[in-house]
């Protein structure tokens, strides 16, 4: 045995109680030593199980907030459901009232009249197989009636059954004369669409011709008005009620106002040659965006073309040569006629500068000033 051998034995000696605890120790210090180092899939493990977990909580969350909302919006459908059946039933409800109120209003008239009663719903009207019947109103009531409508009382010839007929038309043509059009100004004349509103540039002869353009007009003054009242009501509050805004709206009015006369004249075809020539081609150059052109022509129907002398205009006792080119007719400002043809003239060149701006034209060279 060697020296080495010997010094071994005899340190194991020395340290041999004291051997099992250093074992553990170390034991447990290559445990810790161990610790410190964590797999990457264990680690990938971990966050995708934490992630599942934070996505199913998420997704809990979700259904809960979809299924309140589902609620909730249910919830406002059957509201709005039984608004809509409450609106229904009254818009029945009323409905039944106006016609019902309607119906005594044409028993009223027809009783007036003297036209006979009407039939009830699903009832067959024998009017037509009488023609009028001898009963429906008698010979003296009768002969009143069509007294009272500047007719003979009765023609050559004629039974009783004639003139109950003849007296009807004549309540019908009046009644149907009397029916005015919707629009900002009630007309007997009946409007046209507005793909039919394009203005010829002359005003026709004809009088067929001259109806349908009077029609023409009335519908294409009547949409610019409308035009012009809805613009007007979209404005802002603070806008309306601003100084402009009334002065705005009160325009409009009495452009509304001012223009009815005119719309008197459309329907009896009492209207200037010289007038309507000028407000035709106004309305037709407006058509075409041509506002400037349009302008011009509303000037010469308002101030015409006539001389308007300044000094001396004769300087001895004899007539300068052309002097009765001053005062020809052709020529004459008609805004200086009468007051009413003035509003209606001022009225058309309001509804004018409106259209510019609610159509506003492609060339601006044809902006009015």
């Amino acid at each position: 045995m060697d020296f080495a051998a010997l010094m071994s034995k005899e340190i194991a000696k020395a340290k041999g109680p004291a051997a099992p605890s250093s074992g553990s120790e170390q034991n447990s210090s290559s445990k810790s030593s161990e610790k410190k180092y964590i797999r990457r899939a264990d680690q990938e493990a971990a966050r995708v199980a934490a992630y599942n977990e934070e996505q199913e909580r998420l997704e809990k969350e979700r259904e809960e907030r979809t299924t309140q909302k589902r609620k909730l919006e249910e919830e406002e459908a059957d509201r709005r459901r039984e608004r809509e059946d409450k609106k229904r039933r009254l818009a029945e409800e009323s409905r039944k009232k106006r016609e019902a109120e309607e119906a005594e209003k044409e028993r009223a008239r027809r009783e007036r009249l003297g036209l006979p009663e009407l039939p009830a719903p699903g009832e067959k009207d024998e009017s037509d197989e009488t023609e009028g019947g001898e009963d429906g109103i008698s010979d003296e009531d009768l002969t009143r009636k069509l007294r009272e409508l500047d007719e003979p009382t009765r023609l050559f010839g004629e039974t009783h059954r004639g003139r109950l007929r003849r007296y009807r038309k004549l309540t019908e043509r009046s009644l149907e004369a009397q029916k005015m059009s919707d629009g900002p100004i009630p007309t007997t004349l009946e409007l046209v669409a507005e793909v039919d509103m394009k203005i010829p540039d002359k005003a026709p002869r004809d009088a067929e011709g001259r109806k349908f353009l009077f029609r023409q007009l009335a519908s294409y003054f009547n949409m610019v008005l409308s035009e012009w009242e809805l613009a007007l009501a979209k404005r802002d509050v603070t806008v309306k009620q601003s100084l402009q805004g009334r002065q705005a709206y009160n325009a409009m009015v009495q452009s509304r106002e001012n223009i009815t006369p005119l719309f008197r004249k459309f329907e009896k075809a009492d209207i200037d040659d010289s007038v309507l020539e000028h407000i035709v081609e106004i309305i037709h150059k407006a058509q075409q965006r041509r506002y400037v052109d349009a302008n011009d022509a509303y000037l010469r129907l308002s101030i015409g073309k006539a001389a308007w002398p300044i000094g001396v205009t004769m300087v001895g006792i004899h007539e300068r040569s052309a002097r009765e080119k001053l005062h020809q007719g052709d020529r004459q400002a008609h805004i200086l006629s009468d007051e009413i043809t003035r509003k209606y003239l001022q009225s058309i060149k309001r509804c004018l500068s409106f259209a510019q701006t609610r159509w506003p034209p492609d060339d601006q060279l044809q902006i009015m000033g």
